[in-house]
């Protein structure tokens, strides 16, 4: 919403004739899509430092500020926001996709809770928790993608109303789809509003998105219980700091994350496609602005309800859901090759909404499908965050690619997707061979918690504190004690004659 309006001609010139919103959006884009580059230094020390359920909370507030400075649209309150969001992007999602690991493998825990185990501190079963880390992600993206559904409500019931008709915003579009040679939407007309919206509306709206914000923030705030005990995050932050940092890097030694790096990279190709690429260059070319809420909402609606077919992981193999999908989407860039939309033609309506609905269905189990294998193989609580640290980081930095190819033509576009998704088919299939010849992966060791002692110093089974108390200590400056006498044999205390010849006869 806030793009349609900057993009539109007359609402520059009127509101802000002279804070250049299109440099500012220009400044935004560039601070949400290049700062999550270096991510990967610093993801993992600020989940160790913060906590899974901080970090949660504290990304969700980051994009709640990101809201608040839509009241007052400046180059000082939009460019840094919309940077701070770019840092935070892969620590909200790395912490998000470890916690509802870890509230899966907690689960397991409550339904299969034996005090013995309690007690022994039983460590769960490989491979007992996997059933729930399915049913876990899959309701979780089944929920998440209604986000994309949400998001559309304020461009239909407020802005939509407001939009010129496609013969208008159409009438110097020549070309659209596979036929486009250069950006997005080229002629496409700067005029999409005839009336202005009122701000007091938009001031309405506004604080709709912020209420909602912070009903995230509470809801994470009050219904999240942590994803770790005290005692385990005192150990996870003990492993030393240089360590936390180091260890992202040192699992990159696993060719099992070597082999799904391919897949990490288009998942974050593909819904940018989906929502850039295909809906404007496709849908919006061919239909006009007022198809981009539907469109989207088709694609959000589809992949929702699909999140739910990655429970065939089930009862059948783990690689149907995640291959499948992936070739859907290369069925769907082969046909897109050879298609050009004709501008203004509203009987390619039907057409446009099945593309959607089934792009939608491939990246429900993308999406799906990888966090349930992230999952499945690395069941240690220590190292699920560095995994998933990398997985988004590389999904952020297939968002940047995608920022970078803006201007290059829409085949050149299709060709990179249909190569990335096939390499990572390919590479996929090749490490699940390797898997299935036992071939040995190797997993970085997790170094063993070091902790500092300040203060008081807990007991133990043997008391710590009788070798290191005061009485002990007076006794080795100033002499020996009365319990010394009565616990040291006689015979073995220096300087008593008597007790010599005593235990001379007990000998004898």
């Amino acid at each position: 919403m806030q793009l349609i309006l900057h993009y539109d001609e007359t609402y520059r010139d009127v509101k802000y004739s002279n804070i250049g919103l299109q440099d500012i959006d220009s400044k935004m884009l560039m601070g949400i899509n290049v700062t999550p580059i270096v991510a990967l230094l610093y993801t993992p020390v600020l989940i160790r430092f913060f906590g899974t359920k901080w970090m949660m909370f504290l990304s969700s507030g980051i994009y709640a500020l990101f809201v608040s400075t839509n009241y007052w649209e400046r180059y000082y309150t939009l460019v840094p926001s919309a940077t701070v969001i770019g840092v935070m992007i892969v620590p909200f999602w790395a912490s998000l996709g470890n916690y509802i690991t870890r509230m899966a493998q907690k689960y397991y825990e409550f339904v299969n809770y034996k005090e013995e185990n309690v007690r022994e501190q039983r460590r769960v079963p490989r491979g007992a928790s996997h059933r729930y880390i399915i049913i876990f992600q899959s309701i979780f993206y089944s929920l998440f993608h209604i986000s994309f559904v949400l998001a559309q409500l304020p461009v239909h019931f407020f802005l939509s109303k407001f939009f010129y008709s496609y013969n208008h915003t159409l009438f110097n579009v020549r070309d659209c789809g596979a036929a486009i040679q250069h950006g997005i939407l080229p002629n496409f007309n700067l005029t999409v509003l005839h009336t202005l919206p009122p701000s007091l509306n938009l001031i309405y709206v506004e604080s709709a998105l912020m209420g909602a914000a912070l009903v995230s923030m509470l809801l994470i705030l009050l219904l999240c219980g942590s994803a770790y005990r005290p005692t385990e995050e005192i150990d996870l932050r003990s492993i030393g700091w240089g360590n936390i940092f180091q260890l992202p890097f040192k699992h990159a030694r696993d060719y099992r994350l070597r082999c799904l790096a391919p897949y990490f990279l288009y998942s974050g190709f593909e819904v940018l496609f989906a929502c850039t690429c295909f809906a404007l260059c496709y849908g919006v070319c061919s239909l006009g602005l007022e198809s981009l809420p539907f469109l989207l909402t088709a694609y959000g609606i589809s992949a929702s309800f699909s999140s739910s077919l990655a429970l065939c992981m089930l009862r059948f193999p783990r690689q149907i859901p995640l291959v499948g999908g992936t070739l859907l989407h290369c069925c769907i860039l082969i046909g897109l090759f050879f298609w050009s939309p004709t501008p203004k033609l509203q009987s390619q309506k039907p057409l446009l909404y099945l593309v959607a609905i089934l792009w939608g269905v491939g990246s429900a189990l993308n999406k799906s499908g990888l966090s349930i294998i992230i999952g499945v193989f690395y069941e240690d609580k220590e190292r699920q965050d560095f995994v998933f640290t990398i997985y988004h980081w590389l999904q952020a930095l297939a968002i940047f690619i995608v920022y970078l190819w803006s201007g290059i033509p829409v085949t050149a576009k299709l060709g990179i997707m249909l190569a990335s998704a096939l390499i990572s088919v390919l590479s996929y299939l090749w490490m699940e061979h390797k898997l299935s010849c036992k071939v040995p992966y190797r997993v970085p060791k997790i170094p063993a918690p070091r902790h500092k002692v300040k203060g008081y110093r807990y007991m133990e089974e043997e008391n710590s504190d009788e070798s290191g108390s005061e009485g002990e200590k007076e006794q080795s400056e100033g002499g020996e004690s009365e319990e010394e006498d009565k616990t040291v044999p006689c015979y073995r205390q220096p300087g008593r004659k008597e007790c010599y010849e005593q235990a001379v006869g007990d000998e004898e």
